[in-house]
């Protein structure tokens, strides 16, 4: 069994953080095999802008391979399987052949050079690690629901229709306690996984005592089904599963899931996605991203972080990304520390307009965009690049966008 992270259960499942010395933000990594914590220095900080501490079980066991038991047991395992195939009198191009016909993923087709032993026969134990296991679409169907905390928020700000569209575009679900699922699906229609979330249905900020830490669907049916004890998970952005239902609109990135909502009712123009947490954005995961158009919306004090990432997968990818800094430049002190995102700004504006006339279900209005505007204005506009303007020639909403909320334009 693969190791995790130590889940919340009360401030006593958090502890002093051996890097940045803050007490009850630390989390350990958890041996599988026997509850117990790999090592007091395994594990993740939660100040990850602040901080950014991360040691994982394969770092500390490539630093000290003479404790790592499943190493152990893969070579056993190895020799076994290699052993039995020897016997047997299979001939690597018959083995070899087989495979291929099989018709595995993908990913497990590119990975074919590995999955070959020295002795020629299959790796069976390598197969079991690079393959990215789904769940049963039937989870997201009967888990489909509007009670939510969640959804009970946004009825504090934008119309029945809209969240309607947006519960059906993201497939999202409830849990017990009124939690919220977000489903994992990626543009294949894979489902990955289901995030559950808890939030305060007043203020939409989430809840992190013991009923609202976060929990995945994969981790609660491995636990139901030995099935599942092995389950490989892959991660893809929230909302990937859009990209092929709206292949010309351009793309805005967020951190968070509920930040992704928020602004796909707020500016619908777009294909919302988020990366999850602030080291969610990646390479491999962008890859579904080839030849698309994407803004980036990092959270306060991420900015210069994504902006870094944003020139490797521009690159990689072979997409055209511009970051915006508009959250940068709204947060205060203290919203930097509560973790200030897109959807605050949002939430921001929209809480300067009438209480009265917002209160009411249909008098939804996205924002003072006008007011937005003139306040970007004050600040000299560059000429775009080359790049930026065939974004704009091919999109022209991108300019509306950029416009609203000042989208700053990196040079690589």
């Amino acid at each position: 069994m693969m190791p995790y992270l130590e889940p919340y259960k009360g401030r006593d499942s958090r502890h002093t953080c051996p890097a940045c010395k803050n007490e009850r933000t630390f989390k350990y990594y958890i041996n599988a095999e026997t509850g117990l914590p790999i090592n007091k220095a395994v594990g993740r900080c939660d100040r990850e802008i602040k901080c950014g501490y991360h040691y994982t079980p394969r770092e500390y066991y490539r630093d000290n391979p003479e404790l790592n038991s499943f190493a152990k047991k893969r070579k056993r395992t190895q020799s076994v399987v290699s052993g039995d195939l020897f016997e047997q009198g299979i001939q690597i191009n018959q083995t070899k052949q087989s495979f291929e016909n099989n018709k595995f993923n993908e990913n497990n087709q590119t990975n074919q050079s590995n999955q070959f032993n020295l002795s020629g026969n299959i790796n069976y134990v390598e197969i079991l690690q690079q393959k990215t296991d789904c769940i049963s679409p039937r989870y997201v169907i009967s888990s489909k629901s509007y009670n939510s905390n969640f959804v009970e928020f946004l009825h504090n700000y934008f119309p029945v229709e809209k969240i309607k569209e947006a519960v059906d575009n993201y497939a999202l679900g409830a849990a017990s306690y009124k939690r919220v699922i977000f489903w994992q699906i990626d543009n294949n229609d894979n489902v990955r996984t289901g995030k559950i979330m808890q939030y305060n249905p007043h203020t939409g900020k989430r809840v992190k005592n013991e009923k609202g830490g976060i929990n995945w669907v994969h981790n609660i049916i491995k636990k139901r089904s030995a099935v599942f004890e092995h389950y490989n998970l892959c991660q893809c952005y929230f909302g990937e599963h859009l990209l092929n239902l709206y292949p010309d609109k351009p793309v805005a990135m967020v951190e968070a899931e509920k930040t992704a909502v928020i602004g796909s009712i707020h500016c619908p123009d777009f294909i919302w996605l988020a990366a999850g947490n602030l080291n969610g954005l990646t390479v491999p995961k962008s890859k579904v991203l080839h030849h698309r158009d994407v803004i980036l919306f990092p959270d306060a004090g991420c900015y210069d972080k994504w902006a870094d990432k944003m020139k490797r997968i521009s690159r990689e990818v072979h997409c055209t990304m511009e970051v915006s800094d508009v959250v940068e430049k709204h947060a205060t002190e203290q919203q930097l520390v509560d973790g200030y995102d897109f959807a605050d700004y949002v939430i921001e504006k929209l809480n300067g307009g009438c209480e009265q006339e917002r209160s009411k279900p249909d008098a939804y209005e996205p924002a003072d965009h006008n007011s937005i505007s003139h306040e970007l204005s004050s600040n000299e506009k560059k000429e775009p690049s080359s790049v930026l303007q065939n974004m704009l020639d091919k999109n022209p909403s991108l300019t509306t966008l950029i416009d609203r909320f000042g989208l700053e334009e990196v040079l690589l």
